[in-house]
């Protein structure tokens, strides 16, 4: 967590500079295209602090009145961040609206296209290392910034590609049409981002390979039972959540089910790190006959 955390912080750091490189180069230019680019990374800044305070928040102990913890708090941090990159690209579009109806002359200037390229680099750089990082620490809100910096990484190299472009052949509107593009790039990353938290708020189940993992070891460890079935699974932050009913033998003794539950509960916590484990233990007539066999 406290990895996480520093993190978090850098990435408050790095989107603060890489705003004002874009601001400078908008200012410079006076391009709509590079306002939406700007504008995006105003956005980041915000989803960057956002995702600090929830990394801050999930990463408080479990107590009475949440016996569960605090890591969903990282899913209400996406959310947000889903939520402000759709007003960046409704300001976008406003900004575009305007501009066409009143068109204005660009300055192109070398100056003003190398701050933003120079952005785009540091924010190519920054996305790379929180998307492996966040996967690695299983950091929803980690993983939601980085994801909304490599759409950013994309809308302006497209941009710089466009200007140039724009430049070749004297279209100024060619400004606003990449621009407009832009913003319909940054709803589509805000609808895969709110999808993905709205999913982890839900109690989504674990991804199917992760599902399998857990089946698989429950199969193996679970010797001296006789099935395991209703198995359930949700995820929370970093946080996994497995609970199942185990069928045992009738006249086996509770310490010998303990056992085996305990076996599971060791194998299943080294296939997928930060688990909690619920078993319930039935006698044999309760067997489905339709669940996990034992090995």
């Amino acid at each position: 967590m406290e990895r996480s955390l520093r993190l978090a912080a850098g990435s408050v750091v790095v989107s603060i500079v890489v705003l004002a490189l874009k601001y400078v180069a908008y200012r410079l230019t006076g391009s709509i295209a590079l306002y939406s680019d700007a504008l995006e990374s105003l956005v980041n800044v915000s989803t960057a602090i956002a995702a600090l305070i929830a990394l801050k928040v999930s990463a408080r102990p479990a107590d009475a009145a949440h016996p569960y913890g605090y890591a969903k708090a990282e899913y209400f941090s996406a959310v947000v961040v889903g939520v402000l990159i759709v007003v960046a690209a409704l300001s976008i579009f406003r900004e575009v609206y305007f501009a066409w109806e009143e068109p204005h002359v660009l300055d192109l200037s070398l100056n003003g296209l190398g701050a933003n390229a120079l952005a785009s680099v540091i924010n190519a750089v920054w996305c790379w290392v929180l998307i492996r990082e966040g996967r690695r620490l299983r950091s929803p809100a980690l993983v939601a910034d980085g994801k909304h910096l490599f759409t950013d990484v994309i809308s302006s190299a497209a941009v710089l590609a466009g200007i140039a472009l724009a430049i070749g052949t004297g279209f100024q509107k060619a400004d606003l049409v990449l621009a407009a593009l832009v913003a319909v790039n940054i709803l589509w990353s805000g609808y895969g981002v709110l999808k993905e938290s709205i999913g982890g708020l839900m109690d989504q189940a674990v991804p199917g390979d992760t599902l399998a993992r857990i089946r698989s070891r429950i199969a193996e460890e679970a010797v001296g039972a006789i099935e395991a079935h209703d198995l359930r699974t949700r995820q929370a932050g970093r946080l996994t959540f497995v609970d199942f009913h185990l069928v045992v033998p009738g006249e086996m003794a509770v310490s010998e089910a303990h056992a085996i539950c305990d076996r599971i509960e060791e194998a299943l916590r080294k296939e997928v790190h930060d688990l909690f484990v619920n078993i319930h233990v039935e006698p044999e007539a309760k067997a489905k006959h339709a669940g996990i066999p034992v090995l």
